[in-house]
């Protein structure tokens, strides 16, 4: 694709992750929304009217439009892998909200989809293109923080009755894909995995405790890497509004502390030979600190997916959260839900 060319995108589905992406699109200089994707004929108006008037079709219309050069899939979680691979196998270069897939099957089935159709894809991960964790990343990368040894994650969000009565795949195994850890933590989780590597073994237990859903609401797991480290992580849709969620890394040469949005420490044994300054705050940051409400979610990790992934389209650049990265996530919320014996 010519790289003054803005890509034209079609969304898939037209829920709140869906606004999202509209929004992340209109502010974007490279990328611009082309259509959208739905199951009900009786909404396209309403939808189209939504989303700025862009046409609003059925799926198998969409990916056979010419003028689509690409879908961000944003449907329930258990229709991501099955919509993603008819994309690639249509020539579209794939976008897909997290999870990817609910398991690692059907996460490795979209990599050969796209292998096989030579397309593009990626994965919404937005805190990866936060300024905030991109640092850290960066000085784990160089070392700053000496020989890691050990990870905490703990996410107190809440998810009442009424989010789960707003739509009926919500909560449930098959659409879901789970609760506290697949859907809340998965961002940390992701992130983690993203400092840490993978876990090679596993202990968790979950539960449904004050929700009347199917899958977990409350999860706590420790998990043991490659390299040695370690980490526990705990989530929970349970906790009463406004506590944030906390990222802690701790090394042989320092460590980090992130509560919300903020960084709480920034502790090097040796400052003088730092590779990276300490992050700050960006004022674009996600948001979701406060209890991780839906609503509370702001765009700048979206629009920095939604750039990347164009400019990758384009061939100007990498995508950022590769499929492959992708189903590392997956790999491990299936892991952890074995060890609790859930699912």
């Amino acid at each position: 694709m010519p790289s003054n060319q803005r890509v034209r995108f079609a969304l898939v589905g037209a829920g709140t992750a869906a606004d999202f992406h509209h929004r992340a699109l209109a502010v974007t200089d490279v990328a611009e929304l082309a259509a959208v994707a739905h199951y009900a004929p009786d909404r396209f108006d309403e939808i189209s009217e939504r989303f700025g008037g862009a046409e609003c079709a059925r799926y198998d219309d969409v990916l056979a439009r010419s003028e689509v050069d690409a879908v961000i899939i944003t449907t329930p979680s258990g229709q991501h892998a099955d919509q993603a691979v008819r994309a690639a196998r249509a020539g579209k270069h794939v976008l897909v909200e997290k999870p990817m897939a609910l398991a690692e099957a059907e996460a490795e089935r979209v990599i050969r989809a796209r292998d096989e159709a030579g397309v593009e894809l990626g994965v919404v991960f937005q805190r990866r293109a936060e300024p905030l964790f991109r640092r850290v990343r960066e000085a784990v990368e160089a070392g700053d923080f000496g020989r890691l040894t050990l990870g905490a994650v703990t996410v107190p969000y809440v998810r009442d009755a009424a989010y789960y009565a707003q739509s009926a795949w919500r909560g449930t195994w098959a659409e879901d894909g789970g609760g506290a850890l697949m859907n809340q933590g998965i961002h940390l989780l992701d992130l983690l995995l993203w400092y840490l590597g993978d876990p090679v073994r596993v202990q968790a237990e979950a539960d449904a405790l004050a929700r009347e859903v199917e899958v977990e609401d409350t999860l706590a797991a420790t998990l043991r890497f490659e390299n040695g480290s370690q980490a526990a992580f705990t989530a929970t849709t349970t906790a009463a509004p406004g506590f944030p969620h906390r990222l802690e890394l701790y090394g042989t040469g320092g460590g980090v502390q992130i509560e919300g949005e903020d960084v709480r420490r920034w502790t090097l044994a040796a400052p003088e030979q730092a590779a990276v300054e300490p992050p700050q705050p960006a004022e674009d940051a996600a948001g979701a600190g406060a209890g991780g409400a839906p609503d509370a979610l702001e765009l700048g990790g979206h629009v920095g997916i939604v750039r990347n992934f164009a400019e990758a389209v384009r061939g100007e650049a990498d995508v950022l959260v590769s499929g492959r990265e992708g189903a590392r996530s997956v790999r491990a919320v299936q892991h952890i839900y074995d060890a609790a014996g859930v699912r």
